[in-house]
């Protein structure tokens, strides 16, 4: 069983950053990605939609053989991993609480930032999780909307760019926040942005970063780590634009390779 691939979804493609990270993180490992476009975003839909669909996700990973799942998006973390991790035997990991543990690992003064969507923001299921471990912590948490479509256009570093940054990130000045989590997958793409108006006193948490650590820490606890080799990974979407191929290899520092498209049922 260790020899088969991990299977990450996300409801679109901003969860290739965590591919990213895994495939660095992991170079034994082999992955199968599923992008549910065609449903995206989950953000505006039901808490029962997000559960409904985030079990097909999953049923659909397993359909391909995969030892494990991580859920590479923030909503369906929120709203569905109890409910799979009920459902299914496998093992099945988020992307919040790798990134709570490492925001409260990382700050000193526990004055905590975090920006997300609005749905996962609307969530607070950081500031929840943050709160339960730290009932003394100051939680600021701010949706920034327009950082995914600035992410999806390459506008990772231009003059607009900076000034919606800049915009966004105002309610946290005054505040002494020393830690910010990155609370969309799209973000860590907009990390020297972010980090240049901060300045050096704030950590900037990924949680791409931190769910690569994770499954690697699980792979070992439930002997399913891979001897190699790695570094394959299949892309499945539920549907495709013209513009997939650029965004998706300027999201893994690497070429994509050819998508397969499916419905989801």
């Amino acid at each position: 069983m260790s020899q088969q691939p991990i299977g990450v979804f996300d409801s679109g493609i901003g969860g290739l950053t965590v591919l990213k990270e895994l495939l660095d993180f992991l170079p034994n490992e082999n992955f199968v990605y599923f992008g549910d476009t065609a449903r995206v975003p989950y953000g505006n839909k039901s808490a029962d939609t997000v559960r409904r669909f985030s079990i097909e996700n999953v049923k659909l990973l397993q359909e391909r053989g995969v030892k494990m799942v991580v859920v590479a998006c923030n909503t369906a973390t929120a709203d569905a991993l109890p409910a799979l991790q009920a459902e299914f035997k496998l093992p099945i990991i988020g992307v919040i609480q790798p990134g709570v543990r490492a925001a409260l690992a990382a700050t000193h003064n526990h004055r905590i930032g975090v920006i997300g969507t609005a749905g996962t923001i609307r969530s607070m299921a950081y500031q929840n999780a943050i709160l339960a471990v730290s009932p003394d912590a100051r939680v600021v948490s701010k949706a920034c909307p327009l950082f995914v479509p600035l992410v999806e256009e390459g506008w990772t570093d231009t003059p607009v760019t900076r000034m919606v940054v800049e915009e966004y990130l105002k309610p946290f000045a005054g505040l002494s926040i020393d830690t910010l989590v990155l609370g969309c997958t799209h973000y860590p793409l907009l990390k020297p942005v972010i980090a240049a108006l901060l300045g050096k006193g704030v950590t900037l948490v990924d949680s791409a970063v931190e769910i690569s650590r994770e499954v690697g820490v699980v792979l070992k606890q439930q002997k399913l780590a891979s001897k190699g080799p790695g570094g394959h990974f299949d892309i499945i979407l539920s549907d495709t634009s013209p513009t997939f191929a650029e965004i998706a290899s300027r999201f893994l520092g690497r070429r994509a390779p050819e998508i397969e498209l499916v419905s989801v049922r």
